[in-house]
């Protein structure tokens, strides 16, 4: 019993992770902050997604595969941020200069 609210919790959070992520995405006035709300909400709800299911299923392999996905996701948000980030800067030159 406990374990379901745990996992049904881990779920609605991340799921919450994932709207706010996809707000930010839709909201945010440049692209720098985009990318800031979208890496960093949509990473942190696919953790708790990947956490609540492999609480769920309650296998140790499957807990290491999703633990696996998750970090190959966070590696490919950071770079695919980056590059965009630095895309963006060659795109406006102005952007570089407030920093």
């Amino acid at each position: 019993m406990l374990l379901d609210i745990l996992v049904a919790a881990l779920l609605i959070a991340g799921g919450i992770f994932f709207t706010a992520g996809t707000i930010g995405l839709l909201r945010f006035p440049d692209i720098r902050s985009q990318l800031h709300a979208l890496t960093k909400a949509d990473n942190l709800g696919l953790g708790m997604l990947f956490a609540g299911i492999a609480i769920h299923l309650a296998s140790w392999s499957v807990a290491l595969i999703l633990l696996l996905t998750w970090l190959l996701a966070l590696i490919s948000a950071s770079l695919a941020a980056r590059v965009l980030a630095s895309s963006e800067r060659h795109i406006d030159p102005a952007v570089g200069d407030s920093q």
